[in-house]
């Protein structure tokens, strides 16, 4: 009996043992799956791949070391990270290099343009160029179409310190653009926060974005429908963006 009981005893710790043994592998693995599911994300692999973003995780406890080009780099960067599975909390250690326009000034409108245009599936950034003078833009390049060269000039109109828009973008039908690219919910959950900051309509809103599987809810309020509507429209603009359900409540 005495030998049945040492036994059991000894399975009981041998499991104990595996157990102890089994559970840091599987936060290895677990972390070293939310590093590369970071660097091969829609955001890192765009808007960051000329970024030195290094991504570190420990326990769901993700750091983020290096240097980006841009300070809205940083809060894209972070935002993505924190929308993947099994993270806990985000570390942003990212530092920003290089000269940075100062607030307001004509280089900081025209920083803020691209980005706008960047998020947005039906305008084209890439054949976008955007020059700022005195608070005037001035958009030269190539729209697929009248719609998108008003569009363009739309969301360029809602960026801060914005005082006119000149469009002198030339219609002109582009074959290669391809919509319905797939996106990540992380990728597209950290664009569509960092749209909303960019767009002086929606700036100030404090608006809670969870994606899942392409499909986009918001919470949070808004002052008005008009608000409230305005912030669907834009958020169902963003690149990988399925549907919207907005659940913001009317003050």
């Amino acid at each position: 009996m005495r030998h049945f009981n040492l036994n059991r005893h000894a399975a009981l710790m041998a499991s104990v043992a595996l157990v102890m043994v089994g559970l840091p592998m599987q936060a290895a693995s677990q972390d070293q799956r939310i590093e590369t599911s970071a660097l091969n994300s829609y955001n890192f692999k765009t808007y960051l791949k000329d970024d030195a973003i290094k991504v570190s995780s420990s326990e769901g406890v993700v750091t983020l070391t290096g240097t980006v080009s841009r300070d809205f780099h940083r809060a894209l960067a972070e935002d993505t990270v924190a929308g993947l599975p099994g993270v806990k909390t985000v570390v942003n250690k990212l530092m920003v290099v290089g000269e940075q326009p100062s607030e307001n000034s004509d280089a900081w409108m025209t920083m803020k343009v691209k980005g706008v245009l960047a998020f947005h599936k039906n305008v084209s950034a890439s054949d976008t160029e955007v020059t700022t003078e005195k608070g005037i833009v001035t958009l030269t390049g190539k729209a697929d179409s009248e719609s998108q060269k008003q569009l363009t000039t739309e969301y360029a109109k809602d960026v801060e310190g914005v005082l006119e828009v000149r469009n002198n973008t030339v219609v002109h039908a582009q074959a290669h653009r391809s919509l319905g690219t797939k996106v990540d919910d992380s990728s597209i959950t950290a664009q569509v926060k960092t749209s909303l900051l960019f767009h002086k309509s929606t700036h100030a809103m404090a608006t809670k974005v969870t994606t899942k599987n392409g499909a986009v809810t918001l919470r949070g309020e808004a002052k008005n429908s008009a608000e409230r509507d305005l912030v669907t429209k834009l958020v169902e603009d963003i690149e990988g963006v399925k549907h919207v359900s907005n659940k913001m409540t009317v003050k």
